[in-house]
């Protein structure tokens, strides 16, 4: 089965899920694709302003860096730890944010900025979610192997949540 294939199957599922509320519902997309793929990390991000916290990079230090919202609040996902929030414009997600545009990353060693929650990720797709024409948050997938992702990953993905507003 091919690529395209294998998100028509994934697609179909999704749409026959029960009804459930939304938080629910997204982790089973995200348990879906990952388990339908093999990614390494996939989930959701979603755009919360919280004026009365700081900003705490994903160092492996968890440095303070100061700053107050928007941020980008993580969501249900499937796989390893990775980084609570993350700032407009900063690493892959940040910057989909940012550019309300799908970014996918062939080797994420090369993107400048990039937020390494975990050095086994080595290449990513990111795909911002819209609500009423504003980005409301991502969908983050990460691969072990580089150059995972292409065009196709991009329109199903992008097909996938736009049907979550």
């Amino acid at each position: 089965m091919n690529k395209a294939e294998k998100y028509q199957v994934v697609v179909k599922q999704i749409n026959a899920l029960p009804e459930m509320g939304r938080k629910e519902r997204l982790q089973k997309i995200a348990q879906l694709l990952q388990e339908s793929f093999g990614f390494w990390w996939t989930g959701f991000y979603f755009v919360e302003t919280m004026p009365w916290i700081e900003e705490v990079r994903c160092t492996g230090k968890e440095e303070v860096q100061g700053g107050k919202g928007p941020w980008l609040i993580l969501g249900p996902n499937v796989g390893p730890p990775a980084c609570e929030r993350i700032s407009f414009g900063r690493g892959v997600c940040g910057t989909a944010w940012k550019e309300r545009k799908t970014i996918i990353v062939p080797d994420v060693d090369e993107f400048p900025g990039h937020i390494a929650c975990s050095s086994e990720s080595r290449s990513e797709i990111v795909v911002p979610v819209f609500i009423d024409n504003e980005v409301a948050g991502v969908l983050d997938i990460d691969s072990r192997k580089l150059a995972a992702f292409d065009e196709i990953d991009a329109e199903w993905l992008q097909q996938i949540v736009g049907g979550i507003g």
